[in-house]
């Protein structure tokens, strides 16, 4: 049986629609209007071999905050989904990714407790095409707070904010990948409350 999420988001900012397949192959249909924030999907989906369809249709011309935060609230909610009970998961890991100067280490606990440490901050703004940098933390809250999930997220070195960037949408992608993996040891919910 696969593990699958889908959900739908409409204000009058954004039309947001996700679909995640956990057991997939690192496919995606990725198209928000911001071409950076595109790619950064299209490497998570990759990196954590989890299929991903994402549109967003959003108000790009007061700025790109309202898409990026949207798209993190349905792709966080779709994750929940699919994750369901989280019977069988590790649940924890962690994950160290290089990407040229800059590194970035991920860990992550699908405790269905949400809570972000970001500290994977960029000393100077700015903007990758037409996707400001600093709305990275915006999109990681949003996916968290609706997943249900601890993230901690730590720029470890690194100068290049288009590597920052991407070494950090790497790196959760594989600390995911390795938490949300099922593991046939793991009877239930990994959890000695019995639920997460």
């Amino acid at each position: 049986m696969g593990r699958t999420g889908q959900r739908e988001r409409r204000t009058r900012e954004t039309s947001v629609r996700v679909r995640v397949d956990l057991e997939g192959t690192g496919e995606a249909a990725v198209h928000t209007g911001i071409g950076f924030f595109d790619h950064m999907l299209e490497a998570l989906a990759r990196h954590a071999l989890l299929d991903l369809d994402v549109h967003c249709e959003g108000d790009l011309q007061v700025d790109g905050h309202h898409t990026v935060e949207d798209v993190g609230i349905v792709l966080g909610e779709a994750i929940g989904v699919a994750l369901g009970d989280r019977a069988g998961i590790r649940r924890f890991a962690d994950a160290t990714v290089p990407l040229d100067e800059a590194l970035v280490r991920a860990a992550i606990d699908l405790s269905g407790r949400p809570f972000l440490s970001y500290h994977a901050e960029i000393e100077r703004w700015q903007m990758l095409g037409d996707y400001d940098v600093f709305l990275t933390p915006e999109f990681f809250r949003a996916l968290v707070l609706n997943a249900g999930l601890t993230l901690h997220l730590d720029l470890q070195r690194g100068e290049n904010p288009h590597h920052i960037v991407e070494a950090s949408f790497k790196a959760f992608a594989r600390a995911f990948y390795l938490a949300a993996s099922l593991d046939p040891r793991v009877s239930g919910v990994p959890s000695t409350k019995g639920a997460l």
